[in-house]
């Protein structure tokens, strides 16, 4: 079948022969110049001169010497106005900020009453007054009455709510803004595209300069569908005054039927507006022609694109035929997927791919170095500060240059500063990159002059160590263009706007840029957007994102205008969505062959899970042939498999255990009860090394609390302990808790007690748990007392022999002891738990199952530091306490098993038993063949070595 185009050449061959060149072709987008200039090539057969092509936009502008204003033009030239009438009202100005979002909505409403040539006085005149819209609105049906009546029902019964009285002022002051507004920009030598539009629409033919140029030819629209009331006005001018032919790609099978929302636009441009289609009375391509169409129903967004290379395996080697092929992308987020499944090569032959959508900068390195520095540069403005995640990402980002060595250097510093944000003149002292990057912006005028000098440092350097790549090229330069284009634009304009503002414009701004890719825009495999169909025909049609809610879109976006006004105008709504999507969908079909719609029937917060309705509608009533395909993707598990580390035969494992042997490591009762526990993290945390990455967060880990409450007890006692302690000293030492608690704060987060800082946020409610904490610890220490302090955080170790292959072998054990009490002739080891700590236990043997549901970790910690206390002070019955700081004041310090105290005579018929069952373990550790995992999942629930294990 002969696509649209070729169809259109040959009748503007046939028609105007040598005098082609005097017309113009005008088209809704640009695209399709590039096609119809290689029909006419092929036709004609020899050089000749090309009638002239315009976008619909660019023909409509050339009328006029205006220049066009852009959006910021617009939004800066607004907002002033706007400022001025609220001036007028009395009323406070409102802010660039947050004027913005409406600006975005009120510019869309005027372009659109302007486009369908809408009187912007009665649009937003006063409604409320129910007899002024009876007198005017009297030529209304009744249909559009009941719209009317409809919307003003909430407005008129009862008393208006606050929200609804803004908007009503808002809306009262439309007119005058709407005049106001176009007047400056004209003043200024601006127009609209709207104003274009009505300008030209009062009457064409006056415009005798603009449509003189084409007397010899004709204008030529080709390919449209729904049409503005301006532009319906000004084709109709033009038919009647013989200047103008019209190309619809209409297909009777949706032209001539009524119920066919698809044709709802062509019947309103031919029957009503009287448009005369040069195509009219041609064979309906949609009933005579066989269509196959594959249904793929697939579960998952980037899945959709996944089945590309089965839908498209034989047009990666025979792709060079124009208009064979084409994957249309209804969601544009597909881009990516779709990109990083289609191969570069296939059989050895570089497969021919054309993106005409274009790389969205949002989704590169780019964009994400300039958002960076955005985000940084807010940092700066606001505190003088550069969070460590800011400084991390620039660090490692690719664009940045800089060396391993360098990153490695800057990083590890800062993780042993713990600095959760990094001063600003620090970053500058770093000079070359860092000096550019973190230069801090001092006028709004210098936003995009500083971010034009970052990214100018950035491009060069990559250009000098030639690692520039090509689509990194273009991407710099269309930035950098576009940031030249705002610099023009804002010059005049933000001299006294708030720099985080012109900071959000700049973003706003850099997220809509896309660089087409490279690739023939004629030749093999064809990405577009649904948009960027239009006039165009393939013989194979893939399109991806085919979800209800997708084709057709279901919101019209958002306007001040409602649903019930814009009926009454004749405004687009809703349904004329639906229209116009069916028609894309539908032209696309006619000429096609093969057709493929792919579809996620997975629910989600992006999509409905459904088919289009368009699918829906095909499958009823066109007759073609269809096939349904749904992709499962299967859930595969693993099967478990236990993760054993064989000890006998590694030599590293032995090399390691030997160590412990020979005194040259020794073992903390942290990882003897890390062993118990989990045998196989013990392999990876102390045989392995394997360590857990150090971060810097905001937020206090849990140990880091406990850590912040050992260094305030320390710091407390540590001049007490001279003397015996009193409830009196106690409570005058109390005075000093605060300044202790940022001390040991700051020597725990920082490595630094004297360290002087503004605490916020979160370090403030770390604060004060750890105040509660260590008042919860002297209420205890009051009531027992008076007492005497031996020592704090005293380091002990001692020696513990155990059977080794039927002779003595023996480990060293340390540990530092929170504190040592004596009371009434009573020796105390004191511990200090901030965590869930248990006092109960069941009996010793259980305390070493690591298949078991009783492990104590707590009191296997706190009986070694009493063994060790013994062995190294040489005194005996020595008790252990454990504070547990959560429950402490209701379970008391005392370890029970059942109802009877650890302590007395008990205590003393539990050591040698639990030395027992102690060295029972350390011959396991080094004996057993095997680091394996404990049978009892909770006792590795927060291991951090789970996924290595197989857990």
């Amino acid at each position: 079948m002969k696509p649209f185009l070729q169809e259109v050449a040959e009748d503007l061959v046939a028609r105007f022969g040598n005098q082609l060149q005097n017309c113009a072709i005008v088209f809704n987008n640009k695209r399709p110049s590039a096609y119809l200039q290689k029909h006419f090539a092929d036709i004609i057969g020899k050089p000749f001169f090309s009638p002239a092509f315009f976008t619909i936009q660019e023909f409509f502008a050339s009328s006029t010497s205006y220049k066009i204003a852009d959006f910021y033009l617009q939004f800066f030239t607004l907002h002033k106005i706007y400022n001025q009438l609220l001036a007028e009202e009395k009323l406070e100005n409102i802010s660039s900020h947050k004027f913005f979002p409406l600006a975005k909505i009120i510019l869309s409403d005027f372009n659109q009453i302007d486009a369908d040539l809408v009187d912007a006085e009665k649009l937003y005149r006063d409604l409320e007054d129910i007899s002024m819209i009876n007198k005017d609105f009297d030529y209304l049906s009744p249909e559009q009455y009941e719209f009317l009546a409809q919307f003003w029902t909430s407005y008129s019964e009862g008393k208006h709510k606050k929200q609804q009285e803004l908007f009503i002022k808002m809306w009262r002051r439309m007119p005058k803004l709407y005049h106001k507004y176009h007047t400056t920009l004209k003043e200024q030598g601006y127009l609209t595209n709207g104003s274009v539009y009505r300008y030209l629409a009062d009457d064409i033919t006056n415009h005798q300069e603009f449509i003189s140029n084409f007397d010899k030819g004709k204008i030529i629209f080709v390919g449209f569908n729904a049409l503005s009331s301006a532009e319906a006005k000004i084709f109709t001018q033009l038919q009647e005054a013989g200047k103008a032919l019209f190309y619809f790609d209409a297909d009777t099978y949706y032209l001539d039927d009524v119920s066919q929302e698809a044709g709802l636009f062509l019947r309103k441009n031919i029957n009503q507006l009287g448009l005369k289609n040069e195509f009219a009375g041609q064979e309906s391509l949609m009933k005579s022609a066989q269509h196959h169409v594959n249904v793929f129903k697939v579960q998952g967004q980037s899945a959709q694109a996944k089945i590309l290379n089965n839908i498209l395996a034989e047009d990666y080697t025979a792709a060079e035929t124009v208009g064979k092929t084409v994957v249309v992308l209804a969601d544009e987020s597909l881009l990516i997927p779709t990109l990083q499944t289609i191969p570069a090569t296939f059989n050895g032959k570089e497969i021919d791919l054309n993106v005409t959508m274009g790389f969205a900068l949002s989704t590169s390195s780019i964009f994400g170095l300039v958002d960076l520095w955005l985000s940084s540069q807010l940092e700066i403005l606001q505190r003088d500060k550069v969070s460590y995640k800011n400084v991390e990402a620039f660090l490692t980002h690719p664009l940045t240059g800089l060396t391993q060595k360098m990153r490695d250097k800057i990083l590890t510093a800062l993780l042993e500063e713990n600095k959760v944000e990094i001063d600003h003149k620090r970053l500058l002292r770093q000079s070359g990159l860092f000096e550019t990057f973190y230069k801090k912006i001092d006028d709004p005028q210098h936003v995009v002059t500083n971010l034009l000098d970052v990214l100018d440092y950035v491009l060069m350097r990559l250009s000098n160590a030639k690692t520039l790549k090509k689509i990194d090229a273009e991407l710099f330069v269309k930035t950098i263009q576009e940031l030249n284009r705002l610099h023009d634009t804002f010059s005049n304009h933000i001299g006294k706007e708030e720099i985080p503002f012109v900071i959000y414009l700049v973003q706003k701004s850099l997220q809509a840029i896309a660089v087409p890719l490279s690739g023939d825009p004629l030749n093999g495999i064809q990405i577009m957007g649904l948009l960027e169909t239009r006039n165009l025909n393939f013989d194979k049609v893939v399109i991806l994102g085919f979800n209800e809610g997708i084709i057709p879109k279901s919101s019209i976006g958002n306007s001040f205008i409602p649903d019930s006004i814009r009926r009454v105008y004749g405004l687009p709504v809703l349904e004329n969505l639906d229209a116009i999507s069916s028609y894309m969908v539908y032209r696309l079909l006619q000429r096609a062959k093969n057709i493929n719609f792919v579809y996620n029937s997975l629910t989600d917060e992006s999509t409905s899970g459904e088919a289009s309705r368009i699918l829906k509608q095909l499958e009823y009533e066109s007759g073609f042939e269809f096939t349904y395909n749904e992709l499962n993707l299967e859930v595969k598990t693993e099967p478990f498999k236990e993760v054993k580390i064989e000890k006998t035969n590694n030599a590293f494992i032995q090399e390691t255990l030997q160590k412990y042997l020979d005194k040259k490591k020794v073992l903390s009762p942290s990882a003897l009860t890390q062993y118990i526990s989990n045998p196989i993290d013990f392999f990876f945390n102390y045989i392995a090394g394997i360590k857990e990455p150090k971060e810097i967060s905001a937020v206090v880990e849990a140990n880091e609390i406990g850590s912040i409450l050992h260094k305030v007890m320390e710091y407390f006692y540590e001049d007490l302990r001279s003397a015996e302690i009193t409830a009196a000293r106690i409570k005058e030492k109390r005075k000093q808790i605060p300044t202790l608690i940022q001390k040991g704060f700051n020597a725990v987060m920082f490595k630094n007690p004297d360290t002087v800082m503004e605490y916020k946020g979160m370090q403030k409610v770390i604060l004060s748990i750890v105040d509660a904490y260590v008042n919860i610890i002297l209420n205890q220490d009051e009531a027992q007392t008076p007492f005497n302090i031996i020592s704090l955080e005293q380091k002990v170790e001692a020696e513990i022999s155990f059977s080794l292959k039927g002779r003595e072998a023996s480990v060293k054990i340390f540990g530092f002891i929170d504190r040592v009490d004596v009371k009434d002739g009573v020796t105390k080891i004191i511990d200090y738990k901030t965590g869930s700590d248990k006092l109960t236990f069941k009996d010793i043997p259980e305390l070493f199952n690591s298949d078991g549901k009783y492990i104590n970790k707590a009191l296997v910690q706190t009986l070694l530091y009493t063994y060790a206390y013994e062995q190294f002070s040489g005194k005996s019955f020595v008790e252990p306490n454990l504070y547990v700081v959560k429950t402490m004041s209701i379970d008391g310090v005392w370890f029970k098993s059942g109802r009877q105290n650890l302590s007395g005579a008990y205590l003393e018929e539990i050591k040698p038993e639990f030395l027992t069952e102690l060295r029972k373990k350390l011959t396991e550790l080094f004996e057993a063949p095997y680091f394996v995992t404990s049978a009892v999942e909770d006792n590795y629930k927060y291991s951090i070595y789970k996924t290595l294990f197989g857990k």
